[in-house]
């Protein structure tokens, strides 16, 4: 019975996962979509509507019920790291006019939890909720790079590096050369790996066991990212991070005195 039931619940997740790239679906798309029988699809959206997870529109397609804005709202409002890294994402934003972006390590991927965009008319356009590999972007590396180094060990042992964006670190020895170098210098670039054209600066933010907490970066087209900008960037960058660091409760050595 408990089996049949976890099977019913992987099932609907599955559904509702259409709805990450899927804004509205029909039964029909379901179907089509999960290679599930029409008669269970038409029983499971049945059993998530009722329970407000799904809606129906006018046309009889479904979308996510207003529940999952519910839902979103608090672990939203309970994501501390988000609320405390806010005002000094803000205060950095308006320092850089670049995009800034919060993220945070959700298994072998970073995932944007909160991101506030450049006043610039030519911008990125990156959603809260996103995932990278935690190989590829400055963003996501950040994270890898100030894991445990077994963690990171396992990490490089298990992952295929698959190209996203031109830039894409897809060597292992190279990655491993770009971790190296994030470690030593608090903070890391990258170019194109994600998105071509673009470039993305990241540093770590540290909790008060001096644990990695998440990745904070800045990010915007390459051609506003010349070489003679990045080292104040750097610097307003790590400032930022650091700020939030503290906020969490980190006492450790300061970033900007030690990569001076």
């Amino acid at each position: 019975m408990i089996q049949n039931k976890n099977k019913t619940v992987v099932k609907s997740m599955e559904l509702l996962n259409l709805f990450i790239e899927h804004s509205r679906l029909s039964l029909n798309e379901m179907v089509e979509l999960t290679g599930i029988p029409k008669t269970s699809i038409h029983r499971m959206v049945g059993s998530l509507e009722g329970m407000d997870f799904l809606q129906k529109g006018e046309d009889g397609k479904y979308s996510l019920g207003l529940l999952f804005l519910q839902f979103g709202q608090l672990v939203s409002e309970r994501l501390d790291i988000r609320q405390i890294a806010l005002p000094a994402m803000t205060a950095l934003r308006d320092r850089v006019e670049e995009a800034v972006n919060l993220t945070v390590r959700d298994g072998k991927e970073a995932i944007y939890v909160e991101k506030l965009d450049t006043p610039h008319p030519v911008r990125l356009y990156t959603k809260i909720g996103r995932r990278s590999p935690l190989y590829a972007g400055a963003c996501s590396r950040i994270i890898l790079s100030f894991l445990e180094e077994k963690e990171i060990e396992r990490y490089l042992q298990e992952v295929e590096l698959i190209p996203i964006g031109l830039g894409t670190i897809t060597d292992k020895e190279q990655l491993c050369g770009e971790i190296k170098k994030a470690r030593e210098k608090g903070y890391t670039i990258s170019y194109s790996e994600l998105e071509n054209d673009t470039v993305s600066i990241a540093a770590p933010i540290f909790d008060h066991t001096s644990r990695l907490a998440g990745g904070l970066s800045i990010a915007g087209p390459q051609v506003r990212f010349g070489e003679d900008r990045i080292p104040a960037l750097v610097l307003e960058l790590q400032k930022a991070a650091e700020e939030i660091s503290r906020e969490l409760g980190w006492r450790g050595a300061r970033q900007l005195d030690k990569h001076r």
